[in-house]
């Protein structure tokens, strides 16, 4: 051991990037790229200090990679940068060398942003606004980079990631999905290792799900104005550090023991045989618009990091909604978040990425080009290239909405299939191709592009909107509580309420919910393309109508775990459904239907029906319809399974009826059927059980029937 006051600093090396601890060399290599500053000091800082301890000017630099070796520092040291060079917001550079910044590379942060206004690089309150520069010291309000150890025993090394025709997604918040949970021990609840514990990783198992994808667990910050509300970011769309795991999920510290509980969560659910997939937020980042803190980013290099506006570099192109969009097209930026990517990968053994606002990552000025850099070297990235990709396909600004255009290999959330199975079963009358392209895995926006039906996400409800259990007990949202004059989030949810407003104890409204919410499930697990459960929906839970609760670090947000006898039963219900998903390869096929008879069989693959057992028609097939009847043949299925045998599967009539009224359908095909899930809330009669092919079945309003055939 050596005092690295007594040693003299080493050149260093530029890669790779942020600090490394050598344990041979006994210190921490030190890089920074910065492009434009004119001098980097690092700041060292002893734990519960607000200043540094001492100051270390970087004096080697290669090209545009600052760099030194500190001999001395070890895993857990914490520090800062300053960085020097001219302020000139109307060229775009921003460097104020009075404010620490947090290092772009940090492996782990410590603490969170105490909003002081001497984190902004201006004099707030000045009628030159951004255009003045403040000179106070931002050191002790700002949250401090941590040097680690990223030695880890793992013992994940038979886990075999899902291929997509097995994966069932579950989204869910990293704290509020365990912090209500009353077996856990109160000290862990919330936490990355609550997620990990044996009792929510059985949890999960059984309700059958294969993948569970995490909302941002990247550090982020509270945004000023929330914190003043005393509300916070609850949700975590708001990252400043790409490498580190948030340290409010960590029950064990911030000092770099969150890295570890991270990784033994990881290594817990993939022992479990669960996939982890991480909700990244590369498109903007915390510090937002001209007028917002400099953090990081925007004091290391303003004008290399961000998309500016080509006519006043002072402000910034905003494609995100939140002040300022990343400039993927600088190679140093497109680096950084290719290194974030694989180390979450290599490092911390995630399987995959959903990227919010992912059409921003594509932005070239004004334009989004699918062709960009950033997804062709993912394309070409041999680690990369192996995970699950998720677009969310659309960001705020013009030619944003991109769904189906994303690359082959690219899942997308299909807010299509979102929008039009809520409006269906909310009573619209839709084109009958409309509702049943959404049900065949979108082959309107997808085949033809060597996409398959698993480029389809499907979901009904997401983090951002009304819970299931809202979806129908509410017209209008109910955002009051965020502070916000009940402005915020979208206004329209296509949602019923059932005829009352909110929560009721009427056994008639409660009993239509119930059968609501169970024709919402069957329709997405009879769907081609990816089942994506939020996560709670199982458990009924209810954010009381807010349908924007990104700032409800609270009960509006976390699950509920204390549930009623009529919750249970809808709980074993979601259980029977994805079971029954997984169970039936022609519910999860890599192919679309051709609607031909196909491999010498009399039958077609599929065959939509009129109520009157007659095939559809071209002039129905545009029409407007509240029903589906169709005829799923698990005989006629053109693909082979991974040892090269052809694929088989039972046959499904399906009935869907999203009018108020009761109608009576002619049951079509052959042979005789027997009811195998369906959204009655009620026993089923004898004649209702088992249908034969030719007979009349009257079937309630608001309702979905599934029949296997028996024979034929």
């Amino acid at each position: 051991m050596v005092d690295w006051r007594d040693v003299p600093l080493r050149p260093g090396n530029p890669y790779p990037l942020g600090s490394t601890w050598l344990e041979e060399e006994d210190g921490v290599n030190f890089s920074l790229f910065s492009e434009n500053a004119t001098k980097v000091e690092i700041l060292l800082f002893s734990r519960n200090k607000k200043y540094p301890k001492e100051v270390i000017e970087v004096r080697n630099r290669m090209a545009d990679i600052w760099h030194t070796f500190v001999p001395g520092i070890r895993p857990g040291h914490l520090y800062a940068y300053r960085v020097h060079g001219p302020y000139k917001p109307e060229e775009g550079l921003r460097f104020n060398p009075n404010k620490a910044l947090i290092d772009p590379y940090a492996k782990a942060i410590s603490g969170s942003v105490e909003w002081d206004d001497s984190l902004f690089a201006y004099k707030i309150g000045d009628q030159r606004e951004d255009l003045s520069f403040d000179e106070r010291d931002s050191s002790p309000f700002i949250p401090k980079s941590v040097v680690i150890d990223p030695n880890f025993n793992w013992d994940d090394h038979h886990f075999k990631r899902f291929a997509w025709n097995r994966t069932v997604i579950y989204e869910l918040h990293v704290k509020g999905f365990t912090k209500l949970r009353e077996d856990l021990d109160e000290n862990i609840r919330g936490s990355y290792k609550a997620l990990a514990s044996d009792k929510v990783t059985e949890y999960l198992k059984d309700l059958g799900i294969t993948s569970v994808e995490l909302m941002p667990v990247h550090h982020f910050v509270d945004d000023r104005f929330l914190v003043e509300k005393g509300l916070k970011n609850y949700w975590g769309y708001n990252t400043i550090g790409f490498f580190a795991p948030e340290c409010r999920y960590s029950s064990s510290g911030c000092g770099g023991e969150q890295v570890k509980e991270f990784k033994e969560m990881v290594n817990a659910l993939h022992n479990a045989g669960l996939e982890v997939i991480l909700d990244v937020v590369f498109n903007h980042t915390a510090e937002g618009n001209h007028m917002g803190p400099t953090l990081s980013f925007k004091g290391i290099d303003n004008l290399s990091y961000y998309m500016l506006s080509p006519e006043n570099r002072r402000y910034y192109l905003d494609y995100t909604g939140v002040g300022n969009t990343l400039n993927m097209s600088h190679p140093r930026v497109l680096q950084m978040v290719l290194d974030s990517l694989r180390y979450w990968v290599t490092e911390m053994h995630v399987d995959g990425f959903r990227f919010d606002l992912a059409a921003a990552l594509a932005r070239e000025l004004y334009s989004v080009n699918m062709l960009s850099t950033f997804f062709i070297a993912i394309q070409q990235d041999p680690v990369l290239s192996m995970v699950k990709l998720i677009a969310e396909p659309w960001d705020v600004g013009p030619g944003g909405y991109q769904v189906g255009n994303f690359p082959p290999f690219w899942a997308e959330w299909n807010g299509k299939y979102r929008d039009t199975v809520r409006k269906f079963w909310r009573g619209d009358s839709l084109p009958y191709q409309e509702i049943a392209n959404r049900i065949m895995g979108s082959p309107d926006i997808y085949l033809g592009t060597g996409k398959t039906p698993y480029a389809s996400v499907n979901y009904v409800t997401s983090h951002d909107g009304f819970t299931l259990q809202d979806l129908v007990s509410y017209n209008s949202k109910h955002n009051e509580a965020n502070g916000l004059n009940n402005q915020d989030g979208t206004n329209e949810n296509f949602s019923w309420n059932c005829g009352f407003e909110g929560e009721t104890n009427d056994p008639n409204v409660i009993a239509c919910r119930e059968r609501m919410k169970r024709n919402f499930i069957i329709t997405l697990f009879i769907s081609e393309g990816i089942p994506m459960l939020l996560g709670g929906d199982e458990l009924s839970r209810t954010q009381r109508g807010n349908n924007n609760a990104f700032c409800q670090d609270n009960e509006i947000s976390w699950v509920r775990w204390n549930l009623s006898d009529g919750e249970y039963d809808f709980l074993n219900f979601v259980r029977r459904a994805v079971k029954f998903y997984d169970a039936h390869p022609i519910f999860r096929r890599a192919k679309y239907f051709q609607g031909k008879k196909l491999l010498g069989m009399p039958f077609k693959d599929v065959t939509w029906y009129k109520v009157n057992g007659e095939e559809v028609d071209e002039n129905t097939w545009s029409s407007p319809t509240k029903i589906l009847v169709l005829v799923l043949e698990g005989g006629v299925i053109d693909e082979h399974d991974e040892l090269g045998n052809r694929i088989a599967d039972d046959t499904f009539l399906i009935i869907m009826n999203s009018d108020q009224g009761h109608i009576k359908v002619k049951i079509p095909g052959h042979g005789k059927w027997n009811i195998v899930l369906y959204s009655y809330m009620r026993h089923l009669s004898d004649k209702e059980k088992e249908v034969n092919s030719g007979e009349e079945l009257e079937v309630e309003g608001k309702s979905v029937l599934v029949y296997r055939r028996v024979s034929s």
